[in-house]
């Protein structure tokens, strides 16, 4: 295994929205890093964000990729291609180990920002693996839902979950909302059949047998001997947490693997910090670029102090 001796000031894990955004931050701070990006960020999942400001008309998560490798191309910095398979901590600094095209190798940080983010949890519908990452079924009624406003909308989803996005999408975006849980039956009765029955949700709890394709889009769904027709379908069975890095180290985090951060998007872990999606909270762009600007602002600063376990480190 090979070894990069220079100890750097900070190791970035994850090449999305917030591990770019830290990058660039951490790049005009004149700071010594490198970005570790496996190449597979959620954010190029999205066909086109609406949230994101300056961007008028809607930006693709591989367009705006592109443009944050770009600006990062102007300061000299390029994503390293590898993943991390492993992290432990040292009294002075965490050593990381890497795989990439040259094979494995060590690498040391005084600190370490995770933006490793999540992977949507897939729904299991018949003959069609993959339905979010092809774009037939859609996982953010927060950047995208404006434009399904007043049209057929499905949820796909059970649970606590599940009710609450159909909730939200009725309460914000159409009063034309079904809930398909895909077999799962609900328990009662519902805790949430009041605003169900007050926003006209209604509730598909028999499996999906047979989908109709049309082009790029699912024209049509049969269940429980109906022919069901939608506009849009989103996803709400949550997120898998690419936090096992941080659970190593005994990271604080969520039930769901989320992780707990302090201000500064400082994990338990002294040293170790995690912006985006990993995060417990809002799954949002801007979200994740702020947490990587807080986190790269407060990586700079303690670079100029001395770690937390030296001689005089707080």
């Amino acid at each position: 295994m090979g070894s990069d001796e220079k100890l750097l000031d900070c190791l970035i894990v994850g090449g999305g929205p917030a591990g770019l955004t830290a990058a660039l931050y951490l790049a005009r701070l004149r700071r010594n890093f490198v970005l570790i990006d496996s190449g597979a960020p959620r954010a190029a999942w999205i066909p086109k964000s609406h949230n994101i400001p300056v961007f008028a008309s809607g930006i693709s998560g591989p367009d705006l990729l592109a443009r944050q490798r770009d600006t990062l191309a102007q300061y000299g910095v390029a994503p390293t291609i590898g993943t991390v398979s492993g992290l432990r901590r040292q009294p002075d600094r965490f050593v990381a180990v890497t795989e990439g095209e040259g094979g494995s190798r060590q690498i040391s940080a005084r600190y370490v920002l995770l933006a490793t983010g999540g992977v949507d949890i897939e729904p299991d519908l018949p003959d069609l693996p993959n339905a979010i990452q092809r774009g037939l079924v859609r996982y953010c009624p927060i950047c995208d839902g404006y434009e399904s406003r007043d049209r057929r909308i499905a949820v796909i989803g059970y649970g606590d979950r599940g009710l609450g996005e159909a909730i939200f999408i009725a309460r914000t975006y159409s009063r034309d909302v079904t809930l398909l849980t895909l077999g799962q039956p609900l328990e009662k009765p519902l805790r949430r059949q009041g605003e169900l029955d007050a926003l006209g949700v209604k509730v598909v709890e028999a499996p999906v047998e047979r989908l109709d394709l049309e082009g790029d889009r699912i024209a049509a769904l049969h269940a429980g001997g109906k022919e069901l027709h939608f506009d849009v379908l989103y996803s709400a069975l949550g997120l898998k947490y690419r936090s096992d890095l941080a659970l190593s180290l005994d990271a604080e985090h969520d039930p769901s693997g989320g992780l707990i951060v302090d201000g500064h998007c400082q994990t338990s872990v002294k040293g170790l910090y995690a912006a985006g999606d990993i995060v417990r909270g809002l799954d949002q762009i801007v979200v994740a670029m702020g947490h990587a600007a807080m986190a790269a602002i407060h990586i700079h600063n303690r670079c100029e102090l001395p770690t937390e376990d030296e001689p005089d480190g707080a």
